[in-house]
């Protein structure tokens, strides 16, 4: 498949910002199975300062500096990406979890440098009792780590449901498992939380995911909007991802824009002002199959 993606963000505030300076993660990342065909990253009023690099977990970003007073900041990427389909998985041929945790403490005992870091628990992953219990159903002895790591994505794809007034970007992932309710980065949240209590190793996958209007009904111009997921690893096919929002593995239809511990370190855009006071934000995504 291949996708033209465009996501624009626009904040508005109500007084003039004097400068401000931010990070944006909304480059896509080359992947296996993803190849980027192009790439724009458009923002207004023109930055002063503009520069990019790869941050600690290897994800291109953008930070930039303005220093004109403005109302209104525009930042708008545009993107064309080609997705390989996964090949199928025999989650079950994976190793059982406990020599997984053990090779993963053992630098010695993997190849992949990345596993280790991703066993620790972030700000936004920190399990409790209650969340490793619940984490615990889905790893009873010798179970293969990738099999487990399904059965879990399944309980949480089933047993929480999706509404978007339920949290914030500050919801806690202990509130996520009491009211069972929340969106695709507290889901993910919660499944990274349960599987780092079992000290495996996930990581935390920001995106799109290609969205179908209901029959009949033309596809709305912006009503797509940015997704999240895991992927966790195991040492006979390193990282596998799983989608818990949606209740299943990715193929051709989820496209990566980065990685990291949680979405702390891939959020779109972050940043600091000076002035501005109140602000609004309108963003607009489009994910479109061209091939």
């Amino acid at each position: 498949m291949i996708y033209d993606v465009n996501h624009r963000t626009v904040y508005r505030y109500s007084s003039p910002v004097v400068q401000s300076q931010h990070i944006v993660h909304m480059s896509p990342r080359a992947v296996p199975r993803q190849r980027i065909k192009g790439h724009t990253l458009v923002i207004e009023p023109a930055p002063t300062i503009r520069t990019e690099r790869n941050d600690y977990f290897g994800n291109r970003v953008v930070m930039f500096d303005i220093e004109q007073d403005h109302k209104e900041l525009i930042v708008q990427a545009r993107s064309t990406i080609s997705v390989t389909p996964a090949g199928s998985i025999d989650l079950a041929a994976s190793a059982p979890w406990e020599e997984v945790v053990h090779r993963i403490a053992d630098p010695k005992a993997h190849t992949d440098v990345e596993a280790g870091c991703y066993s620790c628990a972030s700000r936004n992953t920190r399990p409790t009792r209650d969340i490793a219990a619940y984490a615990r159903q889905s790893f009873p002895p010798g179970r293969p780590v990738l099999s487990g790591a399904w059965n879990l994505i399944e309980r949480i794809y089933s047993e929480f449901a999706f509404d978007s007034t339920a949290t914030d970007v500050s919801t806690p992932v202990t509130q996520v498992l009491q009211q069972r309710r929340g969106v695709c980065q507290d889901f993910s949240h919660l499944a990274l939380a349960c599987l780092r209590s079992l000290r495996l190793s996930a990581r935390y996958v920001s995106g799109y995911i290609l969205t179908r209007p209901p029959p009949g009904m033309p596809r709305l111009a912006g009503a797509d909007a940015s997704h999240a997921w895991v992927s966790v690893w195991s040492p006979e096919f390193g990282w596998v991802d799983f989608d818990p929002t949606n209740g299943l593995i990715p193929k051709d239809e989820h496209i990566t824009i980065a990685y990291g511990r949680d979405y702390d370190d891939v959020s779109p855009i972050s940043g600091i002002l000076l002035g501005g006071n109140e602000h609004a934000v309108v963003v607009g995504v489009d994910v479109i199959p061209i091939s």
